[in-house]
């Protein structure tokens, strides 16, 4: 919670209000060749409708890691889970990805450089990671 001062706003309803007025302009720059923001489309699990939600990805040769700080328990992830994958666009590109699995700090720290993980940590703070290996290669 934020600090307890006449006009405090918990950080969580800061968050989400953040992210309420940068959505559109994310996921409009989600995807290109030049941004830092990837695209996971998916299937909603009950819906059956195309859904896709922008996210920040560390990508490697074999894998995309995709930072949850909103959890691992949210739709779109547990979408991901359900199906076994989904396509990632990413850099202009789209991206075949399976094998969905959720990853921890302990394990996720390793796909990051050290600025990079200090940035997503102050950033996009969380405490899970969904680990997507590559199946385009």
């Amino acid at each position: 919670m934020g600090k307890r001062f006449p006009g405090a706003v918990p950080d969580d309803e800061r968050m989400s209000a953040f992210v309420r007025a940068t959505t559109p302009a994310v996921r409009a720059l989600s995807g290109r060749r030049w941004s830092p923001w990837a695209v996971v489309q998916h299937r909603g699990r009950v819906t059956g409708r195309d859904l896709a939600v922008p996210v920040v990805v560390m990508a490697t040769p074999e894998v995309f890691v995709i930072n949850l700080p909103w959890g691992e328990r949210t739709n779109w992830v547990r979408n991901v889970l359900a199906a076994g994958g989904c396509i990632i666009r990413w850099k202009g590109a789209e991206h075949q990805a399976g094998s969905p699995q959720i990853i921890y700090e302990g394990e996720a720290r390793a796909y990051y450089s050290r600025l990079s993980w200090t940035i997503a940590r102050r950033m996009f703070p969380a405490d899970a990671w969904l680990l997507l290996r590559r199946v385009d290669r």
